[in-house]
């Protein structure tokens, strides 16, 4: 089989959307839980993740450093967020008004993520042409 990066954007691409897909979770989990006493919220943290990974090789180009990404480093999984912080004296550190705008956020990364993955693929396909 013949070595190619062809998909290495596609392949860091797909892990940032994975992230993505998992905080959007994490968001409307913290959400549905804004009353629940004692509650700490969820995050996902991919970027810091991401520039660890990219920044393991210094001096190179940015698709010398995506083709040598290890794609298991940049699975992430959620964590609590402050979980030792709260302003409520139930114990919950849920904002509904800071939630939101974390989803609307999280929802526009997403969707530039999966416009980048498609007009990747439609590079592939003009260039088979």
């Amino acid at each position: 089989m013949i070595n190619t990066g062809v998909f290495d954007y596609v392949r860091v691409l797909e892990k940032a959307a994975d992230a993505s897909w998992l905080r959007d979770q994490c968001i409307a989990n913290n959400i549905a839980n804004v009353d629940t006493p004692g509650y700490k919220r969820q995050d996902v943290d991919f970027e810091s993740a991401l520039e660890k990974e990219l920044g393991r090789r210094r001096y190179q180009s940015m698709d010398e450093k995506v083709a040598a990404a290890r794609t298991t480093r940049l699975q992430v999984g959620a964590y609590t967020d402050a979980g030792g912080f709260s302003y409520r004296t139930d114990g919950n550190n849920v904002d509904v008004e800071n939630e939101n705008v974390f989803l609307a956020q999280n929802q526009l990364k997403y969707q530039g993520l999966i416009n980048s993955i498609t007009a990747e693929f439609q590079n592939l396909r003009a260039v088979m042409k």
